[in-house]
């Protein structure tokens, strides 16, 4: 893989694993005083915060198999974060967080075909055979679910900020 190839995918994911670390700090801690309700929100909401930081430190590790050209790792990394993802859909949210919990499990889907493109792509550029005319194209798509995924997390913050 060229270096500006390297660094271009390797960027796509460095701005992945900051942004779930902004996500992470969104969630708000129990308060005392609060109703039944409002408990139940907060420890989902905990939880999320949870599985977020879970998720950051995977792709860290994603991060750093990447920049050591170890695919091997990579997809260890990625399967990490996919257990991680996997923990988030599971949460049980409050009647409340219904759409909450919906908007995380989208955006947690689109970065998991983001993984999945990024390890795909980055596996196939490896081999001699590999088309470079559609190498860029290619890691826009990536980003593109990226983004997506990302986009998604947000609102799904702002919900919850909204109801908190």
């Amino acid at each position: 893989m060229t270096k500006t190839a390297f660094r271009k995918l390797s960027a796509v994911f460095c701005a992945l694993v900051l942004s779930i670390g902004l996500l992470a700090g969104c969630a708000g801690g129990p308060v005392n005083g609060a109703s039944e309700e409002q408990q139940a929100n907060r420890t989902y909401m905990s939880q999320v915060n949870q599985a977020m930081v879970e998720l950051g430190d995977n792709l860290d590790q994603f991060v750093d198999a990447v920049s050591r050209d170890d695919v091997v790792n990579m997809r260890t990394q990625a399967d990490n974060a996919y257990k991680t993802l996997d923990k988030l859909s599971e949460l049980e949210a409050p009647e409340a967080l219904a759409d909450v919990k919906q908007g995380y499990v989208d955006g947690t889907s689109k970065l998991r075909e983001a993984l999945d493109g990024y390890v795909k792509l980055y596996t196939e550029a490896r081999s001699d055979d590999f088309d470079w005319s559609k190498y860029d194209e290619r890691v826009a798509d990536v980003q593109k679910l990226y983004d997506e995924g990302v986009s998604l997390l947000q609102k799904a913050d702002e919900a919850a900020a909204q109801k908190g």
